[in-house]
């Protein structure tokens, strides 16, 4: 079961994405990807994740293109449809999905609010993708 997450940057939900999906099931080949990535793996989102026992800290972005020509069972777009464009993977996938997150590297305000804002994503894309993981057809 080849799975691809997608969203803008790959900096944040989608690594967290990735990294739940490994969690869950070694037997995954999980990527992520982004149509723009970021230079590096959001230092907080490699934070909270750490406080699960997930180790993003060794995640680079990437970027779409690297992944156009394979196939996959399932392309799930992670962005927050009311303020991204979500991005269209064009390469053979059998399952497109679209699961949106707000982006916790959008927030503003204290350090203490911006952590526990990206724990609210980190603990939904838990929760959505738990659900996702159960309903797939292994």
């Amino acid at each position: 079961m080849k799975i691809l997450i997608l969203c803008t940057g790959n900096s944040c939900r989608s690594q967290m994405a990735e990294g739940f999906l490994k969690s869950f099931d070694d037997k995954l080949e999980v990527f992520s990807a982004g149509t723009n990535p970021s230079g590096k793996v959001h230092l907080k989102a490699i934070q909270v994740m750490s406080e699960l026992g997930i180790d993003l800290s060794k995640n680079e972005p990437k970027s779409v293109n690297e992944f156009l020509y394979k196939e996959f069972d399932y392309v799930v777009t992670v962005c927050d449809g009311a303020k991204e464009t979500c991005p269209v993977f064009l390469g053979k996938v059998k399952n497109r999905l679209h699961i949106g997150f707000e982006d916790p590297s959008e927030a503003k305000g204290t350090d203490e609010f911006i952590m526990c804002e990206f724990r609210r994503v980190r603990d939904e894309i838990n929760t959505e993708f738990q659900k996702f993981y159960n309903n797939l057809k292994i």
